[in-house]
């Protein structure tokens, strides 16, 4: 019924390949410096080679597999540039376009999920899909309102191959790690398998995309379209046009690059805020630029698509992530490390200095210290490298330190978005979103709790 490769043994064997791929350009690498090549030079050569197979694997099996890929394109500003310049190419590709399900599939689909009469649900419907994901497809049409609608199908068998293909990456996630510097392959694997059943349902996608419609309607900053009708393996929702964000990236302005950066760092801490949900898939090809902000047609706003994985956080972002950030800006390393301890990310066997602690945690909240920072690839090489280098003691540390369950995913997506931020080299005033958003990162005056209990 689908052209996406979906039999284990095809699938099993173009995954089971890539580490045999990555075992020969190893020994390619071995005969080049034994004939004297620099052993630096011959390492990014077999980076770029293995980017290039990786990747041209993960986009033809869509799935886990691109799903995967898409996980850690936002983490490509953290490579040597010599590297990042391919791997760019290769991830921008990957998040914006796949091998498209054939015509007589999708109508299959939609036949089975909307009845022998769908075409009528329509007043056009566009058979050449929009854009390509990794478990479905988007085709452009209109309502029979008249609205403009996006139409995301599943791919047919989707679920499976999901879950094969982590499976998969899962054996050899060791092989895959050296790809990111500093980055531990595994977990991100684990946590992907975890949320496969909530990423498949539409019916919990519908639910998020229409909380947060709901929520962020007329907001002068965030646009999210509006579900129109959903049903298994089928979501209609408004069309949004814009400028993808991978394009803002590639060619924008510095004027877009800032104001872009400052409304994902907005919609980032606001959402949870909000909606009680943190959109989990912060990747460029989720993110639009629209014309029409505050400031008229010349400013912009921030379009936001796919509500597929989203973390329930009724409350907004834990308190204790405000309150660990403001004691450490503070300095205050003892309080910092009785919280982290407290919330799990010290466990109770290991005793660490409180000082080194807040050694390693002061580089990486630098973009929360300054009323503006500029995020920038080499920033974040720099820090990639600092947790990478086995000889230091920001190495040494991080090997000790501990990532709650409860936290695994907000990590992640605020590292993702950081990662982002650092695509688009944008300069964001992140304090000032910090203070309006993070519940405890500004300490609430005496006095002020008890008019909020009597209010």
């Amino acid at each position: 019924m689908s052209d996406l490769p979906r039999k284990a043994v095809t699938r099993t064997a173009k995954l089971a390949a890539l580490p045999l791929g990555f075992a020969g350009r190893a020994t390619w690498g071995l005969g080049k410096r034994i004939v004297g090549e620099s052993a630096e030079l011959v390492g990014r050569e077999l980076q770029q080679r293995t980017a290039d197979q990786l990747f041209k694997v993960l986009g033809e099996l869509k799935g886990g597999a691109m799903k995967f890929g898409q996980a850690l394109s936002v983490f490509e500003s953290a490579l040597p540039e010599e590297v990042a310049g391919p791997y760019r190419a290769a991830l921008t590709k990957l998040q914006e376009a796949a091998p498209p399900m054939p015509t007589r599939t999708v109508h299959a689909v939609l036949e089975e999920r909307l009845g022998k009469d769908w075409q009528e649900l329509f007043r056009t419907f566009d058979d050449k899909p929009a854009a390509a994901a990794s478990i479905g497809q988007v085709h452009r049409a209109v309502w029979h309102d008249g609205r403009e609608v996006a139409v995301k199908v599943q791919y047919p068998g989707a679920g499976e191959a999901l879950l094969s293909d982590l499976n998969q990456l899962s054996r050899f996630a060791r092989l895959l790690g050296p790809l990111i510097p500093g980055m531990d392959v595994k977990p991100l694997i684990t946590e992907l398998k975890d949320r496969v059943s909530e990423e498949l349902d539409y019916g919990l996608e519908a639910q998020a995309q229409r909380a947060h419609a709901e929520e962020f309607a007329g907001d002068p900053d965030v646009v999210v379209p509006d579900v129109v009708h959903q049903c298994d393996q089928v979501l209609v929702t408004e069309w949004m046009d814009g400028t993808p964000l991978s394009e803002v990236i590639a060619d924008g302005t510095e004027e877009q690059r800032d104001r872009a950066g400052q409304l994902l760092a907005r919609f980032l801490f606001s959402g949870p805020a909000r909606t009680g949900l943190l959109h989990a898939d912060p990747h460029p090809g989720n993110f639009r630029l629209l014309p029409g902000g505050p400031g008229g047609e010349d400013d912009w706003r921030l379009g936001v698509l796919d509500f597929g994985t989203v973390d329930r956080l009724p409350g907004g972002l834990p308190s204790p992530i405000g309150e660990a950030l403001r004691m450490t800006l503070d300095g205050e390393a003892e309080a910092v490390y009785e919280m982290l301890r407290a919330e799990g990310f010290v466990k109770e066997s290991v005793e660490l200095d409180p000082d080194a602690v807040l050694d390693y945690l002061l580089p990486i909240i630098e973009p929360a210290r300054v009323e503006a920072f500029t995020f920038t690839r080499g920033w974040m090489r720099s820090q990639a490298a600092r947790i990478a280098d086995v000889r230091s003691p920001a190495y040494q540390l991080a090997k000790q330190l501990n990532l709650p369950p409860a936290y695994l995913l907000i990590h992640r997506v605020t590292l993702s978005t950081i990662g982002v931020l650092c695509q688009l080299g944008a300069t964001v005033r992140l304090r000032e979103e910090l203070e309006d958003w993070l519940p405890e990162f500004v300490p609430e005056e005496p006095g002020e709790e008890e008019e909020a209990a009597q209010a």
